[in-house]
C-alpha cells in the first residue's frame, strides 16, 4: 500500500541521508517505546497526553489544545460531516484523493509534519494550521494538473525552481561554495585560495556548473524529501512572527534547519523536543532585537526610542545582513565564535546562543535631508539643469562679453554654453559626495564610488579648464584658430557627459550593480535589480514615449522660454542705475539693482523649465493612455445600444467556462441564470424597483407550440438608448450595469470550470473602524454643527433606494400585520389615515421598534457608509459568485438533487468554501467593548464562513512579558460556556506583541498565516464589491498566467521557457470613489482617482512602471510571502505600507499588471478637512519613501525610460508640487524687484517697433521685461490648468463630450481651481516639513459628514502653519507688484495666492451664514485669549505650542506631570535641518526685500534731499516692537511676582495679567506700524515695501530665537500658568524653577509678536469674508455651488429651543456691535491717515535722521 522510500544520496551535502520507509516514522507523537499503531490517528484530533508535560519545565507554559470547528474535520472521521451525501464530498482535499495518483497520501503528509514538529519543536496548533494551509495550495494546484506536478511545482515556487526566493538567496550570499567543499571554514570568505591544496578546475567555480549542480539535485530528490522540505519551510515561517519581514533571514534560518535535520544527530533523536523550542530559541532572540531597536521599557510600559530612522536597524538593515557572505560571516555567538565555524548540521543547534545585538548594523542611512532627491533622481536634476545653462548661456551673450564691447568672441560663446557639461558635472559629484553619507563606508559598495568620484573630477576637468584658459586668452591678438578649436572640442565633450550621465544610471558606472557579472554583485543584482523585462512593444512604446515627451519639451523650452527671455537679458545684463546713493552703502547695491532682478529671473525661468516637462508628460501620457483603450476595445465610439445588445454572447463567451461542456442547454438558458441573479442582487440591494426588475429580468413564456421559453428582456432586445425604461437616471444601478457591459468588450483571460480554479483569499486588516451603525449613530445628531443626521444625510444621497427600501419594508410590516391579525380593522379604515401611517416609515424607515425592523434600517444605512459590514457582505459576494457558476455550467448537479434543495446547496456551499476564504484581521477583537463584540458576532452568524484572527493577550507571570497569541475563529466555532467566547480553530504564540510599527501591516502581517491558496486580495476596511464583478474573479486570476502550466518537470531543464519567465507578482484593478460623490470636493477626489487609478496605470503597467498596488489588488501570494510579506512594517519610514510592497516587487523579478475589466468600490471621507488630511498624510509618506533604499535602489539602478517613468508616475507629482509653489514665490519676489525698478526709474517709451524714441535721457529701457512677464504668467497658467486634461478625456472617453464639458463647467463654477492651489501647497508643505522635521504634527480637523460646518479658530488652526501664513506674505508682495506694475494678467495671481489664505473658509458648509459668522467670531476671540488661568485643550496658546515644538523637541524626563497627548513621539529635528531651515533661509528672504527696500529709498526725495539710511530706519521699526515687548513682559513678570501670591483667591488674575500683556503688545506693534507710515510721508506703496522687509526681519528674529536659544519643551502648559500668575512654586518644577523663566521669557517674547500677528491675521481673514455676506441667499447660493443641490433638496437648518434662539440672538447682536467697532478701528488706523495725509505733519529732529 505505500511505497517505502530508498536512501537518496543528496549532491549538496557532503553525508548521505537515511529516509526511514514510513511505518518507523515515530507516529502520531507517542514516545516511540510504545509498539506504533498500524492505523493512523489523525493529526486533527490528536489531544496532549497526560506524561507530555514534563516536558515543559523549563518553560512553564501550557498550550491549550484548542478545538475545531466541523470545518477542519479530520480525514478519518466522518460523522458529523454534513457534505456526506456526494461521492468524494466527504474529502476535505477533493483534488488530492487516492484514486488520482498522489504521490503521498494526506495520512503520510501528516506524519511529516508531525515529524518535524517534534524534532524542531513547533507548536502543535501552528503545524495544524501549516498542513492545512499545506494541503489547500495541493488541493489548489491539483484540481488543474496532475498531483506530481502539483507538488513538484509548489517545491520550485517556495525552494527550488528559478525564481523560487531561497534558490536565488542561497547564490546571492554564496552558500553553493561553502555546500560544496562541505569545509568548516567558509571558503566564502577565501574564495580564491585552493583549499586544501586540492586543485580546482575553472569549471567548479563557475557560476553555471553551480546552477547544474543545483538543478540535478532538485531533479533526482524524492517526492517525500521535497515535500519534507517545503513542509519544514512553512513550518519555519509560520511561527516568524515579525522574523517573516525579512525574508533572507528566514532563508538562513530555513537552510540550517534542514542541514540539521539531514545530520544523523538529528535524525538518531528518540526523545520529541518540548513545544515552543523553536520559537523560544530562534524566533524570540531575533524579535527581542527588533523591539528593543525602536522600544525602551520605562516603569514596566513600552516607550518609543526618540531615535530618527539613521540610528534605528530596521528590518531591512537585519535582512542584508544575510545577503552577502561577509555578513554571514559576522554571526558570533556569545563565547565569540563564528556561527560559520560550526559545520554546517550543527549550527541550528547554536541559534540560541548567537549574540544578535553584536551582529547587525545599518546597511543604508535613512538620514533626513534633502539630498536624497539628487541622490536618487541625479538624472532628472541634469537632463534639466544642464540643457537650461546650454539654452540660456548661449542666449544671453552680453552676461559674459568683454566690458568694451558688444557680444563675446566666438571661442568664448562656445566655450561658455559648453560649461552646461561642467555643471552636469557638478550634480554628479555632489551626488555622489551625498552618497557617502547614506552607505557605511566599511561596506564593499563604497569602493565604486571612489573610483566613480575620481574619474567625475577628471570630466570637470575637461569640461570646464578650457574656459578658464580661454578667458584668459580672449583679448589677446593674433591667437589663430586654437582657442576656436579647444572651445568646440569642449563643446562636445560637455554634450557627451551630460547626456552620458542623464541616460547612465549611476549604480551603473563603474562596477556595474545591475548587469555586471562580478560575484561582488550578485546580492544586489538579486534583491534589488532583478528587474522584469519588457516585451519588444512595450519596450518600444517606453523609449518612444519619452522621446515625444522630450522632443516636445525641449522645442517648446527653447522657443517659449529661452529666446523669449534673450531680449531681457539684452536689455538688463549691463545695465547700471544712475544717481542712487545710501548712506553706508554708497553705491555699491543699488548701482547693481537690474543685474539682482535679472539673477530672480534666470531662476524663475529654471523653474518654468522643470514644470514643461510635467506638462507635456501628462499630455503625452494621457494621448497614449487613450489610444491604449481604442486598442484594449474600451470606447465611446460604440454606441451604448450595440454594448448592451451583444451583452448575453459576450456572457456566454467571455465569463461562462464554456469549452468543456457538452452543449446540451441553449447559451440562452445558461446566460440567463447569471443575468436575472445579478438584477436581482440589485433589487435585494434596493437599486431598482420592482417595475425595473420586470423590464430587466428573463421571463419564462408560454411559447406557440405549448412549449416553455425564455423570453429575453426588452433591455436587451429593444433598448433604445433611452436608459430612464430599465432603471432609475444617474443611480447606482445605471453605473455598475452599465460598467459591466462595456467592460465586457475587452479582451479576457479564458476562465478555467469551477473546480479546477485556483483558490484564494480576501484579506482584509481592521483596526477600529465602525463595523455596523448603531441605531444612535443613525438618528442622532453629532453635534450642534453637524444640522443633520446621518439617516437623512443618507436618504438625500440615495432618495431612489430609500424609497425602494421603504416600500421593501411597507410589504414586509403588512405580511406579519395580516399574519397576526385576521385582517379586520386595518382594511376598514379610510385611505386617508393610511399616508398618515406610513410616516415613520419614510422618516426612519421603521414603525415598531421591534429588533427586526430596527435591524433592517441600522443595516441600509450602514451599506452606505463605510462600514466593515459594508466590506463583507461586498467580498462576501466572492461566494456567491462561486456557486452560481458552479450551478450554471454542471447542470447534472442541478438534476441529481432535483428535489432536495438543502443537499444542493450544501453542494454548493462545499464548493465555494474549497475556492474562497475570507479573513478578516480584527486586531483588537479581545479588547472590544460589548457593541462592537455584538456587532462581531452578527458579522459571524450572518457568514458563518468569514474567518476572524485576532490578538490574544495573557499577562505575564509576575514582571515577565505578556504572551500574545494569533487566533483564528469561525461562524463554525462553537461557543465556550465558562468565557462566552467562541472556541479558536488555531492558537499559535506569538514571540511578543507584533504591533512594532505603524499598525495596518503589522496587522496584516500577523493574519497572514491564516491565508488559503494561491492568490490573495487585500482589502481594506472601506471597501466593497458587487456581484457582477465577482463573477469575473476567474479570469481575473487567470492573468497570472498559471492556468495551463506545462507538464514537464520545472527541474528538467532550465530552457522550459514557460518556468523561465518572470512570475506575475501583482494584478491592478480600477476603484471606484462611491462616498458621497456629492458636491464639488467629493467630485475632485472621485475624479483624482479616476485618473490616478484608470487613466495613468493603464500606460504604467503597460511601459513597466506601475508600482503601487491599490487595495483591490491580487497578489500572488507565495511570492510575495516568500519575499517579506505584503508589505512593509518600519515604524514611520513605510507610512504608505502598500507602495513598498510593489516596489519591492518589482526590483525583484515580479511583473505588475492592470486590469482595466474589474472594479471594487472605495470610500473616502470627502469633507474639506479629511481630504487634506489625507493629502497630508500622502505628502508625508512620499517624504519617507524619499528616504528610504528602495527609491535609492530604483533611482540610481533603472535603465533611463524606465526611471522617468518611474520618477513622473510617483515622485514627480509631488515635486511638481514643491516646484509649483515655488514657482509662484520666485515670481512674486521677480514682480517685487521688477516693481522697485518701474517705480524709481523712467522707462524708455518705444514706437511700435520697439525701438526707443529720442529725447529721453537717462530712461531705462525695460519693456521687453514687462513683456517676459506676460510670458511666465501664461506658462504658470498653463502649469495648473493641465492638471484638469487628463480628468476631461476620462470623461470624454467614459461618457462622451457633452457630459465632459458639462462635468468640467461644473468645476469652474464651483471654484474648483482654488481647491487646486490650496491643495498643491498642503502637499509641497507635507513633503518640506517631513524631509526636514520628520514625523507629521497636524490638527486633527475631525470627520463628521461633508456637510458639517467646522469653526474659524479651528480651521485657522489646522491651515495657518501649512499655507495661510504663506498666502499671506505673498499678497503682500503681490499688493506691492499691484501698485508699481499693474497688469491685466495680475488678476489671475490675485486669484491664486488668494486661494491659499481663504480655501478652507470658502469650502466650509455655511460658511456665510450670519449668525455663524458672527458667533464663529467669539468664539475666535476666546480662543485667542484662553489657557493662561486654566489648562484648555483648544486654545492659542496650546497651538502656539505645538507648531513650536517641531523644533524644540519635548523634555524626555518626565517631571512628575502625566504627558499631552497632542505631542506624539516623534523625534526632535536634526541641527543641520534646522539651521538652513529656521535659521539661513529666513536670513537670506529678509536680506532680498531689505535690499529692495534700500533700492527705494537711494534716491533723493521730492525736495531733493538725500534720504537718511534705510537700513537704520528698517532696524529701529522691526525691532522696536520685540524690544517693547521685552520691556512689558519684564514689568509684568515682577509685577505678577510679587502681587500673584497676594492675590491668590482672585482665579482670573493670570488671565488678567496675559490679557493686559497681549494688550499692549498690539498697542506697540500698531504705534510702531503708524510712526514708520508717517516716516514715509504717508507713500503707500513704500510703506507696503517696508512692511514686506518688516515683516521678514521680525519672521527671522522669531525663528533664529525658537531654533537657537530654546531648550526642548516640557510636556505640559505649567510654565506658562507660571509666568502669568507668579507662583513658580508647587508646579512640579523642581530646581527647574530658576531655569525655566529665563527660557519662558524668551518663549514669552516670541508668543508676543506671533499673538498680536495671528490677531491681526485673524480680522484680516474675517474682513475678507465679510462681503460675500452682503449677498442676498448667500448660504443658499454657496450650499448649490458646494453640494450641487437645488436649494428644495438642501439640507434643512438645525432646528433650536426659544432658549437657545434667544440666547444665539443675543450674542449675534453683542458679538456684531463688537465686530463693527473693531474692524472700524483698524479701517481708521489706515484710512484717516490716508485721507488727511497733508494736514498731518509733525516737526520733529530724531525723526529726520531714521
Amino acid at each position: 500500500m505505500h511505497p517505502t522510500y530508498t536512501p537518496v544520496h543528496d549532491t549538496s551535502s557532503t553525508e548521505s541521508v537515511a529516509l526511514y520507509p514510513h511505518s518507523s516514522v515515530v507516529s502520531s507523537g507517542r514516545s516511540s517505546a510504545e509498539p506504533s499503531s498500524s492505523e493512523h490517528v489523525p493529526i486533527l484530533t490528536y489531544t496532549t497526553p497526560a506524561g507530555d508535560e514534563a516536558h515543559f519545565s523549563e518553560y512553564n507554559r501550557h498550550y491549550s489544545a484548542s478545538v475545531e470547528s466541523h470545518m477542519s474535520t479530520g480525514t478519518s472521521i466522518a460523522p458529523n460531516n454534513p457534505f456526506a451525501d456526494m461521492p468524494g464530498s466527504s474529502e476535505q482535499y477533493p483534488a488530492w484523493s487516492a484514486d488520482r495518483q498522489i504521490p503521498m497520501s494526506t495520512e503520510e503528509i501528516e506524519d511529516i509534519f508531525l515529524d518535524l514538529a517534534q524534532k524542531f519543536g513547533f507548536q502543535k496548533d501552528s503545524m495544524r494550521n501549516m498542513f492545512d494551509f499545506l494541503m489547500t495550495i495541493l488541493d489548489s494546484r491539483a484540481s488543474r494538473m496532475t498531483p506530481n506536478q502539483a507538488l513538484l511545482t509548489v517545491h520550485a515556487d517556495y525552494i527550488g525552481g528559478q525564481h523560487a526566493n531561497y534558490r536565488k538567496w542561497y547564490f546571492a550570499a554564496q552558500l553553493n561554495l561553502d555546500d560544496a567543499v562541505g569545509q568548516s571554514q567558509n571558503p566564502g570568505l577565501q574564495r580564491l585560495r585552493s583549499v586544501k591544496g586540492a586543485p580546482k578546475t575553472g569549471n567548479t567555480k563557475s557560476l553555471d556548473s553551480a546552477l547544474n549542480r543545483w538543478r540535478n539535485a532538485m531533479n533526482n530528490m524524492s517526492q517525500y524529501d521535497r515535500l519534507r522540505q517545503v513542509a519544514l519551510y512553512l513550518l519555519c515561517w509560520g511561527e516568524a512572527g515579525n522574523v517573516r519581514f525579512t525574508p533572507e533571514c528566514l532563508c538562513f534560518i530555513f537552510k540550517c534547519a534542514d542541514d540539521y535535520y539531514r545530520s544523523p544527530e538529528c535524525q538518531n533523536r528518540i526523545d520529541p523536543v518540548p513545544e515552543g523550542l523553536y520559537l523560544e530559541t530562534v524566533i524570540k532572540p531575533l524579535y527581542r532585537f527588533m523591539r528593543d531597536q525602536g522600544y525602551e521599557v520605562v516603569d514596566g510600559k513600552f516607550v518609543r526610542r526618540e531615535k530618527d530612522h539613521d540610528q534605528i536597524i530596521g528590518y531591512d538593515d537585519i535582512n542584508q545582513l544575510f545577503w552577502y557572505p561577509e555578513g554571514i560571516a559576522k554571526i558570533v555567538l556569545q563565547d565569540n565564535t563564528r556561527l560559520i565555524d560550526v559545520p554546517p548540521a550543527q549550527r541550528f543547534t547554536k541559534f540560541g546562543r548567537i549574540a544578535w545585538s553584536r551582529v547587525f548594523f545599518k546597511t543604508f542611512f535613512e538620514k533626513r535631508s534633502r539630498a536624497h532627491l539628487l541622490v536618487n533622481f541625479n538624472r532628472i536634476w541634469i537632463i534639466h539643469i544642464a540643457f537650461y545653462w546650454f539654452y540660456t548661456a548661449f542666449n544671453s551673450p552680453k552676461v559674459y562679453a568683454p566690458k568694451n564691447k558688444q557680444s563675446p568672441s566666438a571661442p568664448m560663446t562656445w566655450s561658455a554654453t559648453a560649461l552646461g557639461g561642467a555643471v552636469a558635472t557638478l550634480i554628479m559629484i555632489a551626488a555622489t559626495i551625498a552618497e557617502f553619507s547614506y552607505i557605511p563606508t566599511s561596506w564593499h559598495n563604497a569602493g565604486h564610488l571612489t573610483t566613480r568620484l575620481v574619474f567625475l573630477l577628471i570630466v570637470l576637468a575637461l569640461t570646464g579648464g578650457p574656459t578658464f584658459y580661454i578667458a584668459l586668452i580672449d583679448d589677446r591678438p593674433n591667437q589663430g584658430n586654437i582657442p576656436l578649436i579647444i572651445g568646440i572640442t569642449q563643446f562636445f565633450i560637455s554634450i557627451v557627459a551630460a547626456v552620458a550621465f542623464s541616460i547612465i544610471p549611476s549604480g551603473r558606472m563603474f562596477g556595474d550593480r545591475v548587469r555586471g557579472k562580478s560575484r561582488k554583485y550578485m546580492a544586489s543584482q538579486t534583491f534589488t535589480a532583478s528587474y522584469p523585462n519588457l516585451g519588444r512593444t512595450a519596450r518600444v512604446a517606453s523609449i518612444s514615449l519619452w522621446l515625444l515627451i522630450f522632443g516636445c519639451k525641449l522645442v517648446e523650452s527653447y522657443f517659449f522660454l529661452t529666446s523669449s527671455f534673450s531680449s531681457p537679458i539684452a536689455v538688463m545684463a549691463r545695465t547700471k542705475v544712475q544717481g542712487c546713493n545710501d548712506k553706508y552703502f554708497g553705491s555699491a547695491l543699488c548701482s547693481n539693482q537690474v543685474p539682482f532682478a535679472l539673477a530672480i529671473m534666470y531662476v524663475m525661468d529654471l523653474i518654468l523649465f522643470f514644470l514643461d516637462t510635467y506638462l507635456w508628460y501628462i499630455i503625452w501620457i494621457v494621448v497614449f493612455s487613450v489610444a491604449r483603450s481604442f486598442h484594449l476595445g474600451l470606447s465611446i465610439w460604440t454606441p451604448w445600444k450595440e454594448v448592451y445588445t451583444r451583452m448575453p454572447k459576450r456572457i456566454y463567451a467571455k465569463l461562462l467556462a464554456t469549452s468543456e461542456m457538452e452543449v446540451k442547454y441553449k447559451p440562452k438558458v445558461l446566460v440567463s441564470q447569471v443575468w436575472n441573479a445579478i438584477i436581482i442582487s440589485m433589487y435585494r440591494e434596493h437599486l431598482l424597483s420592482i417595475h425595473h426588475v420586470q423590464r430587466l429580468l428573463y421571463h419564462q413564456v408560454d411559447g406557440p407550440d405549448g412549449r416553455r421559453t425564455l423570453r429575453a428582456p426588452p433591455f436587451f432586445t429593444n433598448n433604445t438608448g433611452n436608459e430612464a425604461d430599465f432603471f432609475p437616471v444617474g443611480g447606482e444601478a445605471e453605473r455598475r450595469i452599465s460598467f459591466f457591459a462595456s467592460s465586457l468588450t475587452t479582451a479576457l483571460p479564458e476562465p478555467l470550470p469551477v473546480e479546477s480554479m485556483p483558490t484564494f483569499t480576501v484579506l482584509v486588516p481592521h483596526y477600529s473602524e465602525k463595523i455596523l451603525l448603531s441605531l444612535r449613530e443613525i438618528i442622532r445628531e453629532e453635534d450642534q454643527n453637524t444640522r443633520v443626521t446621518l439617516l437623512e444625510y443618507l436618504k438625500q444621497l440615495h432618495p431612489i433606494e430609500w424609497d425602494n427600501f421603504v416600500k421593501d419594508t411597507k410589504i414586509l410590516a403588512e405580511e406579519s400585520e395580516t399574519a397576526t391579525f385576521d385582517g379586520t380593522q386595518s382594511t376598514n379604515e379610510k385611505s386617508g389615515s393610511k399616508r398618515t401611517d406610513d410616516l415613520p416609515f419614510y422618516c426612519i424607515g421603521f414603525k415598531t421598534a421591534a429588533p427586526e425592523y430596527t435591524l433592517r434600517t441600522r443595516i441600509w444605512a450602514s451599506l452606505r457608509a463605510q462600514t466593515l459590514y459594508r466590506t463583507v457582505s461586498g467580498m462576501m459576494n466572492y461566494s456567491k459568485a462561486i456557486k452560481l457558476l458552479y450551478r450554471v455550467e454542471n447542470p447534472q448537479i442541478v438534476q441529481r438533487f432535483a428535489g432536495n434543495t438543502d443537499r444542493l446547496e450544501r453542494e454548493l456551499e462545499r464548493m465555494s468554501r474549497r475556492k474562497f476564504k475570507f479573513t478578516v484581521s480584527m486586531q483588537r477583537y479581545a479588547k472590544f467593548n460589548k457593541e462592537e463584540l455584538e456587532n462581531a458576532e452578527f458579522l459571524l452568524r450572518a457568514y458563518p464562513d468569514l474567518q476572524i484572527a485576532y490578538l490574544d493577550e495573557e499577562p505575564a507571570p509576575k514582571g515577565g512579558d505578556p504572551r500574545l497569541f494569533s487566533v483564528l475563529i469561525d461562524g463554525h466555532s462553537e461557543m465556550d460556556e465558562q468565557t462566552g467566547k467562541r472556541k479558536p480553530k488555531f492558537r499559535i504564540e506569538l514571540p511578543g506583541n507584533p504591533i512594532l510599527g505603524d499598525g495596518k501591516s503589522d496587522n496584516q502581517n500577523h493574519a497572514i498565516v491564516f491565508y488559503r491558496g494561491e492568490f490573495l486580495q487585500l482589502i481594506d476596511a472601506n471597501q466593497d464589491n458587487y456581484l457582477e464583478e465577482c463573477i469575473k474573479i476567474r479570469n481575473i486570476l487567470g492573468e497570472f498566467e498559471q492556468y495551463t502550466v506545462s507538464s514537464q518537470s520545472p527541474y528538467a531543464q532550465w530552457g522550459q521557457k514557460e518556468f523561465s519567465k518572470f512570475p506575475v507578482a501583482i494584478v491592478g484593478t480600477r476603484e471606484y470613489i462611491f462616498s458621497e460623490n456629492i458636491g464639488i470636493l467629493g467630485d475632485i477626489a472621485a475624479g483624482k482617482e479616476q485618473t490616478f487609478g484608470t487613466l495613468t496605470p493603464r500606460v504604467l503597467a503597460w511601459i513597466g512602471g506601475k508600482l503601487h498596488y491599490g487595495h483591490p489588488d491580487f497578489l500572488n501570494a507565495t511570492f510575495m510571502a516568500t519575499r517579506g510579506g505584503v508589505s512593509k512594517a518600519q515604524k514611520g519610514l513605510h507610512l504608505n505600507e502598500d507602495i513598498f510592497a510593489g516596489m519591492t516587487a518589482i526590483s525583484r523579478g515580479g511583473r505588475i499588471k492592470h486590469s482595466e475589466y474589474y472594479q471594487c468600490g472605495k470610500g473616502r471621507d470627502l469633507g474639506f478637512g479629511t481630504i487634506l488630511n489625507f493629502q497630508t498624510k500622502l505628502g508625508t509618506g512620499m517624504g519617507e519613501q524619499m528616504l528610504s533604499r528602495e527609491y535609492y535602489y530604483l533611482g540610481t539602478q533603472l535603465p533611463v525610460d524606465r526611471f522617468l517613468t518611474f520618477y513622473y508616475g510617483h515622485p514627480g507629482f509631488h515635486i511638481n508640487n514643491i516646484l509649483v509653489i515655488y514657482s509662484i514665490q520666485t515670481f512674486m519676489v521677480t514682480l517685487l524687484y521688477l516693481g522697485t525698478l518701474n517705480k524709481q526709474l523712467a522707462i524708455c517709451k518705444v514706437d511700435s517697433k520697439g525701438n526707443v524714441l529720442g529725447g529721453q535721457p537717462g530712461c531705462y529701457n525695460l519693456i521687453p521685461v514687462f513683456d517676459w512677464i506676460k510670458h511666465c504668467i501664461i506658462s504658470i497658467f498653463l502649469v495648473f490648468f493641465i492638471a484638469f486634461l487628463p480628468l476631461f478625456m476620462q470623461e470624454l472617453l467614459e461618457r462622451g463630450t457633452g457630459k465632459a464639458l458639462i462635468r468640467l463647467g461644473k468645476h469652474f463654477l464651483s471654484l474648483s481651481p482654488i481647491f487646486e492651489v490650496f491643495s498643491t501647497q498642503i502637499y509641497s508643505q507635507s513633503i518640506l516639513s517631513n524631509l526636514t522635521f520628520g514625523g507629521a504634527r497636524y490638527i486633527a480637523t475631525g470627520r463628521g459628514f461633508a456637510t458639517t460646518r467646522i469653526s474659524f479658530t479651528i480651521l485657522y488652526s489646522r491651515f495657518a502653519g501649512p499655507s495661510i501664513y504663506m498666502g499671506m506674505r505673498n499678497l503682500l508682495l503681490l499688493l506691492y507688484a499691484t501698485m508699481s506694475i499693474w497688469t491685466p494678467f495680475l488678476i489671475y495671481f490675485w486669484v491664486s495666492v488668494l486661494s491659499l489664505c481663504i480655501a478652507p473658509f470658502v469650502f466650509n458648509p455655511h460658511q456665510f451664514s450670519f449668525p455663524d459668522f458672527i458667533i464663529d467670531y467669539r468664539e475666535f476671540l476666546r480662543w485667542m485669549s484662553r489657557g493662561n488661568s486654566r489648562t484648555k485643550a483648544s486654545s492659542w496658546y496650546g497651538y502656539c505650542r505645538l507648531s513650536r515644538t517641531m523644533i524644540t523637541g519635548y523634555k524626555k524626563k518626565k517631571l512628575g506631570h502625566p504627558s499631552e497627548k497632542l505631542a506624539g513621539d516623534v523625534p526632535r529635528a536634526k541641527w543641520r535641518s534646522v539651521l538652513f531651515s529656521e535659521v539661513l533661509l529666513p536670513l537670506c528672504g529678509a536680506t532680498i526685500f531689505v535690499v529692495a527696500y534700500m533700492f527705494v529709498k537711494s534716491f533723493p526725495d521730492r525736495n531733493g534731499l538725500q534720504n537718511p539710511s534705510a537700513l537704520i530706519r528698517i532696524a529701529v521699526i522691526a525691532v522696536g516692537p520685540v524690544v517693547w515687548n521685552a520691556t512689558v513682559l519684564l514689568t509684568l513678570f515682577f509685577v505678577s511676582l510679587f502681587l500673584g501670591p497676594m492675590l491668590e483667591s482672585w482665579a482670573r488674575f493670570a488671565s488678567f495679567m496675559a490679557a493686559l500683556a497681549h494688550f499692549l503688545g498690539l498697542v506697540g506693534l500698531v504705534a510702531f506700524f503708524e510712526f514708520f507710515w508717517f516716516l514715509e510721508l504717508w507713500d503707500a506703496s513704500h510703506a507696503v515695501l517696508g512692511i514686506i522687509a518688516i515683516i521678514a526681519i521680525q519672521r527671522a528674529i522669531q525663528k533664529i530665537l525658537i531654533s537657537v536659544f530654546l531648550s526642548r519643551e516640557l510636556k505640559h502648559d505649567e510654565t506658562n500658568r507660571a509666568w502669568w500668575s507668579g507662583k513658580w512654586y508647587g508646579r512640579g518644577l523642581g530646581s527647574s524653577a530658576f531655569s525655566q523663566p529665563a527660557r519662558e521669557f524668551v518663549v514669552k517674547i516670541v508668543e508676543m509678536s506671533l499673538w498680536t500677528s495671528d490677531f491681526l491675521l485673524g480680522h484680516l481673514l474675517l474682513i475678507v469674508m465679510t462681503p460675500p455676506m452682503l449677498i442676498p441667499f448667500v448660504d443658499k447660493l454657496h450650499s448649490m455651488m458646494m453640494f450641487w443641490l437645488r436649494p428644495s433638496k438642501q439640507i434643512r437648518p438645525p432646528l433650536f429651543s426659544t432658549k437657545q434662539k434667544r440666547q444665539r440672538r443675543w450674542i449675534v447682536v453683542k458679538y456684531s456691535l463688537v465686530y463693527i467697532v473693531v474692524v472700524a478701528f483698524l479701517a481708521a488706523l489706515i484710512v484717516l491717515p490716508a485721507l488727511f495725509r497733508d494736514h498731518i505733519t509733525f516737526k520733529c529732529t530724531v525723526c529726520q535722521n531714521i
